[in-house]
């Protein structure tokens, strides 16, 4: 008999350790339904001033978001670049910043306004809009000089004016403009709208329209490549959710919504 116990004890053993391998394998193999989604900790709401030549990947890009992490809110506001910088300094409750140049980026930084350090995620560069059909036959920078030629710019203040000074330098053509903008969309709405025979934009904004214009490349524009900055407002009440924003413009998925849009890469 205490032979016969022995063999009956081994052979229960044998079998429980048999289950609870089973058991181990199953559950290395079985996905944990408790585990927490990306981006499931962070919630709220966060306003995103950007300027307006992002108005439509960045759209695109916190609808994205928005998708990607439920109980979330991004609001936007578009303006020139210079124009934000000063809301922001007055006090606007804005949590994100996105510059089309670094030069206002760093006004916000030199004031103390900004959380850590910015980050580059895009460049633009300037093209040439004419409404369709061409009616003043541009085909070049210096035909924006002609007699006649009703042209558009930017306001120097704001980065595609800015730009535009740099280019004039650079092709030695000054420009007689018959309307200065404080924004790139600005600019483009006097095209669109016929009030000018062309106007100089962003290579995204001429994409961006569609055939309402019709955009001419200039080889003098890569003398001002401008440069967009990225980063979190110092006052921002959500800082995690900022980050979180900030991470999503800046990966892979968000830098193919930019170059889809003409953007470059920094």
């Amino acid at each position: 008999m205490s032979a016969t116990r022995k063999l009956l004890a081994a052979l229960l053993v044998s079998a429980a350790l048999a289950a609870s391998l089973s058991a181990c394998a199953s559950g290395t193999t079985r996905p944990s339904t408790g585990s927490a989604s990306p981006g499931s900790s962070i919630s709220g709401e966060i306003t995103v001033f950007a300027a307006a030549s992002l108005k439509t990947t960045f759209m695109q890009l916190a609808k994205d978001f928005e998708v990607q992490h439920p109980g979330t809110k991004v609001t936007l506001s578009f303006a020139g670049s210079s124009d934000l910088v000063t809301q922001i300094t007055q006090g606007a409750p804005a949590d994100i910043f996105a510059s089309a140049d670094t030069k206002n980026m760093a006004k916000l930084a030199d004031a103390d306004l900004v959380e850590g350090t910015a980050t580059n995620f895009a460049t633009n560069v300037l093209e040439i809009a004419v409404p369709p059909g061409n009616p003043a036959s541009i085909s070049s920078f210096a035909d924006l000089a002609k007699p006649g030629v009703k042209v558009v710019t930017c306001a120097s203040q704001v980065p595609c004016g800015a730009a535009t000074k740099t280019v004039e330098q650079a092709a030695g053509t000054a420009l007689s403009p018959v309307s200065e903008e404080s924004s790139v969309t600005d600019v483009l709405g006097k095209v669109t709208s016929g009030e000018a025979d062309a106007g100089l934009v962003y290579v995204s904004d001429v994409k961006a329209a569609g055939d309402k214009v019709k955009g001419i490349p200039f080889p003098e524009s890569d003398r001002a490549i401008n440069t967009y900055p990225i980063a979190t407002v110092g006052s921002s009440k959500n800082k995690e959710l900022a980050a979180a924003f900030i991470a999503n413009v800046t990966s892979e998925a968000g830098k193919k919504v930019l170059m889809d849009a003409g953007f470059g890469t920094p």
